[in-house]
């Protein structure tokens, strides 16, 4: 009998699916290549189900002899080990993303002969057409929470962009650009501190309250359906961290972000200009023991924040303080710098590459914003996060306009740097 390769995604099968599996059966034993949730996320976003769940799914369906993962987009590999007399894909991939890979296919079919057969797309229908509807529904707070660990197993990293409102959530969560024929946006948002203080006019010390700040998680909550990592500054007394873990988990909230500083918060962008105090190895253990304790589910993320650079510690400090807290039970590693130059970052980033024990690594390069995802990438970071780039970049575009409105005396001068306003009432779902 003829071996048939059909490569696919199913995260959501639809008839298209099930009209390319019938194709590939009336030419022999159907293999489906399902792609992993790593080759998936490589081209767009990470699928709704995971590998297992899409797996139960596609071996149940009639007319499909066994199922076997497909590690990468490119089909090579398992096409090299199973040598198919036919490939069946639907024709839709000759251009965009995965032109080059039908190319690769053609070529390494030609090495014995092999097919590459070729379905009319079934139009009307398609797994991003019901994503959308899938958004357009919502999203529940359960399978939220499950999106950053899956996200840090599926990609070389995970992008984060701060987030302080309901409008810069949708940016979050619908901003697509094209970079070399793929397309790339933002994996999750970042409820920083900084930015939900200054937002309220006050200054970043923690006077904003866990109450207060949920009101804008909330927007988030509510418009979204990306994961979110919550800046919980020092998480406060061991007691009271509790809580703000069982609330975060409770609303689907993915991780919290801790630093192992005690006393009147100060951002640490100030470094030793101001007075802070780092906490006890000890006593941040504690904390972080007491968070995990707390948890109901295995989803939720604790991360320590490591601020021995902050306070001009050596690498080893931060080296040791690293190892204590995953004993700990951290989920994941923050380490901090103020510095322009990445010497300490390396270093650390080096050093942590050798641990028997890993947690994923997260980079929040503020200061050292020179250095690229790629080079992160290199130095074994998983998470990177853009931390208060959203609030920074409207405060002088809202000074300028009110500038030109007072110069002038009217709002003529300022249209070119507004929004219209017809955009703005098309903009959120449900306006009209």
């Amino acid at each position: 009998m003829k071996e048939v390769y059909v490569g696919m995604s199913a995260d959501l099968v639809h008839p298209g699916h099930l009209n390319i599996i019938n194709e590939a059966k009336k030419l022999g034993a159907v293999t489906i290549g399902l792609l992993t949730d790593k080759a998936i996320a490589s081209y767009k976003r990470l699928p709704y189900m995971t590998f297992e769940q899409r797996k139960i799914v596609v071996e149940n369906i009639s007319g499909v002899a066994k199922v076997i993962p497909q590690e990468t987009l490119d089909y090579t590999p398992n096409l090299e080990k199973l040598k198919p007399d036919f490939v069946v894909h639907g024709d839709d991939w000759k251009e965009g993303p995965q032109k080059s890979t039908r190319e690769k296919v053609i070529n390494t079919l030609a090495q014995w002969g092999g097919e590459l057969v070729e379905v009319p797309y079934t139009q009307g229908i398609s797994s991003s057409s019901l994503q959308s509807a899938l958004k357009e529904i919502g999203i529940t707070p359960d399978v939220r929470r499950k999106k950053l660990k899956r996200l840090i197993d599926a990609k070389n990293i995970v992008r984060i962009l701060e987030s302080h409102s309901g409008l810069t959530s949708l940016i979050v969560e619908n901003l697509k650009v094209d970079v070399d024929n793929m397309p790339r946006e933002f994996d999750g948002m970042w409820a920083s501190s900084l930015t939900d203080s200054t937002l309220r006019g006050k200054p970043d010390i923690e006077a904003v309250d866990l109450t207060t700040r949920l009101q804008n998680l909330n927007d988030a909550l509510e418009s979204t359906s990306k994961p979110i990592i919550y800046d919980g500054d020092t998480g406060g007394k061991p007691e009271h961290f509790v809580f703000t873990v069982r609330t975060l988990e409770r609303l689907g909230v993915s991780a919290i972000i801790i630093e192992d500083k005690i006393g009147l918060k100060k951002n640490s962008l100030f470094g030793t200009d101001v007075e802070q105090k780092q906490d006890s190895i000890e006593n941040f253990c504690h904390k972080i023991k007491a968070g995990k304790n707390a948890q109901i589910t295995d989803d939720f993320m604790i991360i320590a924040r490591i601020e021995s650079f902050i306070m001009g510690n050596p690498v080893e400090d931060a080296v040791e303080r690293a190892k204590a807290y995953i004993d700990a039970g951290a989920d994941g590693i923050m380490i901090h710098s103020k510095k322009k130059t990445t010497n300490e970052i390396v270093a650390f980033c080096k050093a942590y590459q050798n641990f028997e024990e890993r947690r994923p690594l997260v980079a929040v390069p503020s200061s050292y914003n020179k250095i690229s995802e790629s080079e992160l990438v290199e130095l074994g970071v998983n998470v990177v996060i853009y931390a208060n780039h959203m609030l920074r970049s409207s405060y002088p575009a809202m000074v300028k306009v009110a500038k030109s409105i007072l110069s002038h005396g009217r709002s003529y001068e300022a249209n070119d740097q507004c929004m219209p306003i017809k955009e703005i009432l098309e903009l959120i779902p449900g306006t009209k």
